[in-house]
């Protein structure tokens, strides 16, 4: 493979083809949407692209059906378990990255309109309750499950920052920060 340098979009493939093992590229957008796509963003058009790119690259072997739709069917090779794992331990030194638009739209507040700001912590309070609902459906739904056990974790990572955004924007709507600040400092 030598100096060719995987995107964290290239590990999703690598990542679900291990989990799910042989995929087309509409099963992994699907497995995708279901699971991973909660929390990490990418165009879907990527993951019909970057499967042949990866079994160009070795990572993983293209079969296609002969008659039909001439599916493609993408299979993880050696190589290609050999640079997942190689991945999955080694060190993340990059800082968590959030590409939240509310956030956005707070830093720019005083730009716009004062009457946005208690509407767009409302609209928040609303989705994160939303989010907060779906992946706790998903505790009770798999949260008994051994195979799934794995995944719960992250699962419970994303209830965390779910419940930590409800907070703020709770606090924000409510006009009361202090309350956040003071519990930060317990």
């Amino acid at each position: 493979m030598g100096d060719v340098r995987l995107s964290p979009t290239s590990y999703v493939v690598l990542g679900m083809i291990a989990l799910r093992g042989p995929s087309t590229p509409y099963e992994l957008k699907r497995a995708v949407g279901r699971s991973v796509g909660y929390f990490w963003h990418f165009p879907h058009a990527q993951l019909y692209s970057e499967p042949d790119r990866l079994a160009g690259l070795g990572l993983l072997e293209l079969t296609v059906e002969e008659s039909g739709r001439r599916r493609k069917t993408y299979s993880l090779t050696d190589a290609g378990r050999t640079a997942l794992q190689g991945w999955l331990a080694s060190p993340t030194h990059e800082h968590f990255q959030m590409r939240d638009i509310a956030e956005l739209k707070l830093f720019f507040n005083e730009a716009g309109d004062p009457e946005n700001v208690p509407a767009l912590a409302h609209d928040q309070i609303t989705q994160h309750e939303e989010r907060i609902a779906v992946y706790e459906a998903m505790v009770e739904r798999f949260g008994d499950d051994p195979h799934a056990q794995p995944r719960m974790i992250t699962l419970e990572l994303g209830l965390e920052m779910e419940h930590a955004a409800l907070r703020f924007w709770s606090a924000l709507a409510d006009g009361d920060l202090d309350r956040l600040r003071k519990a930060r400092r317990r």
